[in-house]
């Protein structure tokens, strides 16, 4: 009813909706998303924090609900009619009935299929080609043609095995053999990413809904706007601050940008900020969300899994080379700002600290919860339970906050929703896992990756970068990780480093197509907020996030990940940190003022000198990037000295 007195009065409103549609098909369509995405919610935080269920079974409903709500939600392609009756409509109806009928089969038959494990009936094959062309379906309308032409990829290489060049042959498998292993096991759609999305990521998703829903969110931008607001570049170093809390507790670097970059990027542009520069900074922030605890990306939760390692102790290394990757765009911030000559906001047009932790102090609560769950080695998955029914229980504090039962619903709605892509990107990595493990694949491929490299680690891990920048441009950062981190993370676990280390390197590259041209989704979702040129703003918001490709090779040759003794960490943070400063000051050429071509080329010279492992490198970054201090230091009293002479 509303929408359409909207459309009468607003031209334009009118003009999109088509006035062929039929609303009882929309009507029908609304209350059927409603009804699974609310069911879906309610049975993950049953299963979360109430009772355990078979993993099968568990992660196999989990993506029955997902797949149902593709169909419902995503049209097969550009243009096609979903608000009528028509044959797509017709077509999404069958998808979503052969999706129920592919769950049920193996809920209600998964004793049989566990006996007859190798020994299959012709239903069992059928279910399983259908339910593998589901999820490319499903795949294919959520997240685009690269990713499942990936999945088909993978699916012909093994299948024509003895006809792949020597580098890649094997024997070759039946689609009896694929479509059961991909189906009716664990070791292909229903793996760990999926059992991942299925348990981990879901409840955490639905705590960033619970959270935006009862304006948790606005929270903590406004306590970042009262603590940095008032500093040169004020609204870019609340961006920068305001993102990786909404990050902490989020998780997407895209709806990171359109969360907080809504109220960051307006009030950059207002202090004198060009609009591309306003977009990247909210995208280079934003991306820094992922790697921020205590809730990471997606990908965290799956290193986990990988690594057979608490998600408490995935935590506690991320936490200091995040802070550092949160450094280098500070500083990139704060050398534009002071170029540009841009000051902070008066304090009368900033939020009070005091107040507003006074009227929001209740929204820490669930934050508080979460985080001593997990040091009490609580479970991920039962920890996020208690943040989502924390957030609740604490919005019934205040009036202002206070969760109607309208929207208790549209939060449980809206964490389904945002938990479509990444769940669908997880069953679609969950088909490239299962035909890497069957063929082998992953053994011969990180062989190629040490040829390439000829052994040499940091050459590698270029390597690596490169690869997850080409996947980027068509995967999420989650597949993007998990292709990765299966294909080319044993390659330099056999160079000697430490199998968490190469999982929390691959991690990170993971996160470059967030920000890096010519496919940055973050950078692109900025620019829209911002109004900006696109492609400015991803090369822009590229410069910025220089801390996402540098701090992964220091992972590899020094213990910034608290893997060492504690002299040698603290040595390898400050050097590190004091290497970002000089390098984020050398690309912008401006430390404590304009730098001459000199004073860049030493900057250039303290920044490789800090991030060299060894100490005696170390110390002549240090002397470089103090003789700049210095010489700066001494032209500024020189400019400044005839002014004073004048004024007395």
């Amino acid at each position: 009813m509303s929408e359409d007195r909207t459309g009468a009065s607003d031209p334009a409103t009118a003009a999109a909706v088509p006035a062929d549609r039929n609303p009882t098909v929309v009507a029908l369509t609304a209350r059927a998303v409603l009804v699974v995405a609310v069911s879906l919610s309610l049975f993950q935080l049953y299963t979360a924090g109430l009772t355990a269920m078979t993993a099968l079974v568990q992660r196999s409903v989990h993506l029955g609900a997902i797949l149902c709500l593709t169909f419902l939600l995503k049209p097969p392609f550009k243009g096609a009619r979903k608000d009528k009756v028509t044959v797509w409509l017709l077509l999404d109806l069958a998808l979503i009935a052969a999706s129920i009928y592919c769950v049920a089969y193996l809920d209600w038959n998964l004793l049989e299929i566990f006996e007859r494990q190798g020994d299959w009936i012709p239903s069992d094959v059928v279910v399983g080609v259908l339910g593998v062309c589901l999820v490319l379906e499903a795949c294919r309308r959520v997240i685009g043609n690269i990713m499942a032409g990936i999945c088909v990829t993978f699916l012909l290489y093994a299948y024509f095995g003895p006809y792949m060049p020597e580098m890649i042959i094997h024997k070759g498998y039946s689609i009896e053999r694929i479509a059961t292993t991909l189906w009716l096991t664990t070791e292909g759609v229903f793996g760990i990413p999926v059992g991942v999305a299925a348990t981990f990521v879901f409840v955490f998703v639905l705590f960033g809904a619970f959270l935006e829903e009862t304006g948790g969110g606005n929270f903590f931008i406004d306590l970042a706007y009262a603590l940095t607001g008032r500093f040169s570049g004020g609204p870019a170093k609340s961006a920068v601050v305001a993102s990786g809390f909404m990050g902490s507790v989020s998780g997407s670097a895209v709806g990171n940008v359109v969360a907080t970059g809504s109220f960051t990027i307006p009030m950059m542009k207002r202090l004198g900020y060009p609009a591309h520069v306003a977009g990247a900074v909210e995208a280079a922030a934003s991306t820094g969300g992922q790697l921020m605890p205590p809730i990471m990306g997606a990908g965290a939760f799956l290193m986990a899994e990988f690594t057979n390692t608490s998600y408490l102790k995935i935590i506690q290394i991320a936490t200091i080379p995040a802070v550092l990757y949160y450094l280098t765009v500070l500083m990139f911030v704060h050398f534009e700002a002071q170029k540009r000559g841009l000051h902070g906001l008066p304090r009368d047009r900033l939020p009070r600290a005091g107040k507003v932790l006074r009227e929001n102090l209740h929204f820490l609560i669930p934050v508080a919860i979460l985080v001593g769950a997990l040091l009490s080695h609580v479970s991920p998955m039962k920890a996020g339970f208690l943040a989502v029914v924390s957030t609740w229980g604490a919005s019934m504090l205040r009036a202002k906050s206070r969760m109607s039962l309208r929207q208790l619903i549209g939060a449980l709605e809206k964490g389904a929703k945002n938990a479509v892509m990444v769940s669908v990107a997880c069953a679609a990595a969950g088909i490239i896992v299962g035909m890497v493990t069957l063929t082998g694949l992953g053994l011969q491929f990180s062989g190629l990756v040490l040829d390439l490299s000829f052994g040499i680690k940091v050459l590698a891990i270029l390597l690596i970068g490169a690869a997850s920048l080409v996947l980027g441009m068509g995967l999420p950062v989650t597949a993007s990780y998990i292709v990765l981190v299966i294909l080319a993370g044993p390659a330099l676990e056999q160079m000697g480093v430490p199998v968490l280390v190469a999982h929390m390197i691959v991690f990170w590259y993971s996160q470059d197509a967030n920000v890096t041209p010519p496919v940055s989704l973050a950078s692109f979702a900025g620019a829209g907020v911002a109004g900006a040129n696109p492609m400015r703003t991803a090369f822009t918001s590229w410069k910025l996030a220089k801390g996402l490709y540098i701090i992964p090779i220091v992972m590899a040759y020094r213990p910034l990940l608290l893997n060492g003794p504690t002299w040698e960490v603290v040595l390898t943070v400050v050097a590190t940190a004091a290497g970002l400063v000089a390098f984020a000051a050398c690309l912008e050429r401006y430390l404590l003022g304009a730098a001459t071509w000199a004073e860049t080329a030493l900057l250039l010279g303290a920044a490789a000198g800090l991030f060299w492992p060894a100490a005696w490198a170390n110390a002549v970054g240090f002397v470089l990037l103090a003789a700049v201090v210095v010489s700066q230091r001494a032209r500024r009293s020189k400019t400044t000295a005839p002014a004073q002479e004048v004024g007395t």
